[in-house]
């Protein structure tokens, strides 16, 4: 297999040298198995294949030290796979009369969720980040955080990168990334003040080239005479991150962040996708597998059965749910968190926290309401009015202002069943 030795590699186009250079693995591991065989048609599955297999399964890494890694090996395998097959759509007289590697062949590869910053960690880093002396590349991962980029796509950013829509606010163009596909990100007051801190701090100058397309280019992020360098970048975050008091952070844990943050306030997978310039929704996907919120809905549903029917298992002897059955006194009064319904009340424990529909119907614009049920109505207003300072008094604010915006939303009921 003369042609797949790592001579002819160094004769390959650096683009394609990766591929080159994992068939030149292959072709050095069968011929010294076998070195009687002359090309592919000599390929046998249990001679070559499956021998080549094992192998790969422990061959070193010899950046790490380790064995390769399961995305190294399916790489390997795709690029011989594809080879076999392709030499054999175009009909090259000494291609395998056969298939010899099938999908079963590649290793299945581990599925982590995206490694992303936890609130308080996200908000440590920020604060680092604002008070760093290295104003520029500070500025430039702020940017990357606040919307979403990749780091290749941020140090891309040109000048002329914001666009104002009359009627639809500010949008940050973003350039043809690993994708291939440009997009649109919107931008708040405080991304366009962060836009507006880096203008000023760059050092203007002549147009650049751009490395892909040749043209001169007036990139946004340039320092002297120089564009901002990856490096440059990667060494301010492990400075922030260190002064945080955060271990190792990469850049596109950033990115991680971003998208967690948004899919945890509600956004919707079209608009993630269109955010992260996704091509494909399972992408994107990945994202909502971290906090499902139908999930967690279900989840406590289910509990709150479960502990109705055979109380709990903390071992204490005594059942936890349902909570009316271990207070005494009024309802009203009770550590809980409580809501007045139309035809009774909910009662759930502060460790459940609040729950998501609750009121849901009071505040719904399809929802109606007549004379008749001025009283209820009435009630329901004078419990919540009495639950919210309950709540106040508890130090649960979030639980207060639910109240107090239920006692609005029925205040102007109340005023509509009364001129029905």
């Amino acid at each position: 297999m003369r042609y797949l030795d790592r001579k002819t590699v160094t004769c390959v186009p650096h683009t394609v040298s990766s591929l080159a250079t994992r068939l030149a693995h292959f072709g050095a591991y069968v011929t010294t198995l076998d070195p009687e065989l002359s090309g592919p048609e000599g390929l046998e599955r249990c001679q070559h294949i499956e021998p080549y297999l094992i192998a790969l399964s422990r061959a070193p890494n010899t950046k790490s030290g380790g064995i390769l890694s399961p995305a190294e090996q399916a790489r390997r395998i795709h690029a011989v796979s594809n080879f076999l097959r392709e030499i054999t759509e175009w009909g090259w007289p000494d291609a395998p009369s056969r298939q010899l590697l099938f999908r079963s062949d590649v290793p299945r590869l581990p599925r982590p969720l995206p490694r992303y910053l936890p609130p308080d960690s996200d908000r440590m880093l920020a604060r680092a980040l604002l008070e760093s002396p290295n104003r520029l590349a500070a500025d430039a991962l702020l940017l990357q955080r606040a919307c979403g980029l990749r780091i290749g796509e941020l140090l891309d950013l040109e000048m002329d990168c914001v666009h104002q829509l009359a009627g639809n606010g500010a949008w940050l163009k973003v350039p043809l990334g690993k994708m291939k596909t440009e997009r649109m990100v919107p931008l708040d007051e405080d991304s366009l003040a962060l836009l507006d801190r880096i203008i000023a701090t760059r050092s203007p100058g002549q147009a650049l080239t751009h490395p892909v397309t040749g043209k001169p280019v007036q990139f946004l992020f340039t320092h002297y005479g120089q564009r901002l360098q990856v490096n440059g970048l990667r060494a301010e975050l492990d400075r922030a991150a260190a002064s945080a008091g955060l271990g190792h952070v990469t850049t596109h844990q950033l990115r991680h962040t971003y998208a967690t943050a948004l899919i945890n306030a509600g956004v919707t997978l079209q608009a993630l996708m269109s955010l992260l310039g996704h091509v494909s929704a399972e992408m994107s996907l990945r994202y909502a597998s971290l906090f499902d919120s139908t999930v967690r809905t279900e989840y406590e549903r289910a509990l709150d059965l479960a502990k109705t029917r055979i109380g709990t298992t903390t071992g204490t002897g005594r059942t936890l749910l349902p909570i009316a059955s271990v207070t005494s006194g009024d309802w009203r009064a009770t550590p809980t968190i409580k809501s007045r319904l139309a035809g009774g009340y909910c009662l759930r424990a502060p460790a459940q926290e609040a729950c998501p529909y609750a009121n849901i119907c009071e505040h719904c614009p399809s929802f109606r309401t007549e004379n008749s049920n001025l009283p209820v109505l009435q009630a329901q207003r004078k419990d919540a009015a009495l639950l919210a300072q309950d709540a106040r008094g508890r130090g649960w604010d979030s639980e207060a202002r639910r109240h107090e915006a239920l006692v609005a939303q029925l205040d102007l009921l109340i005023g509509e069943a009364g001129t029905a």
